[in-house]
């Protein structure tokens, strides 16, 4: 019993201390404690996600991939691995998977700001600027203070108002 009381508080010490790390921006040291955590415990999803994250943060979108399969294999109802997966495959340009991703997030807790507004920002990216304005504003429904959807409201309804004097310009021609 002692053993894994040990075991777990040294556990959740290489995980302090490496998500400590990552958020001073020292992301290749962090990486290792994960390491050490999962080598311990590779089931760890916590030490997945954060993994994940921080091989995001590096730009190395692929791999921070295969830390999210694993971590959603052991939960995959895992709101943060569904999202952070679904921004990772947006960075890659697979806008249409990771609306999928949004999509189930968004079965989960309908009331998921950050889901709704990547929705939206994947559905902009794939010109669908209408149907993206609606998600950026159910998620301010939710959050009224939420900056990336109050950011990227305004630019929808931006490309909106341009693309319509644009179709009125072409008209009068």
């Amino acid at each position: 019993m002692i053993n894994c009381k040990l075991m777990k508080e040294e556990l959740m010490n290489l995980l302090n201390r490496a998500f400590d790390l990552s958020e001073n921006g020292k992301y290749d040291e962090a990486l290792l404690f994960y390491e050490k955590v999962l080598e311990k415990d590779p089931n760890n999803v916590n030490a997945l996600i954060d993994a994940g994250t921080t091989l995001q943060n590096l730009g190395n979108l692929k791999r921070s991939i295969i830390f999210y399969d694993k971590a959603l294999k052991i939960n995959p109802n895992n709101l943060d691995v569904l999202i952070n997966k679904g921004a990772a495959l947006h960075s890659l340009g697979k806008f249409h998977k990771a609306i999928t991703l949004y999509d189930k997030a968004l079965d989960i807790d309908k009331k998921c700001a950050i889901a709704l507004a990547y929705k939206g920002l994947s559905l902009g990216e794939l010109d669908k600027i209408q149907e993206a304005l609606e998600f950026f504003k159910k998620a301010l429904e939710i959050d009224r203070d939420y900056d990336l959807a109050n950011l990227s409201k305004k630019m929808a309804q931006d490309i909106l108002k341009s693309k319509l004097k644009g179709l009125k310009h072409s008209k009068t021609l």
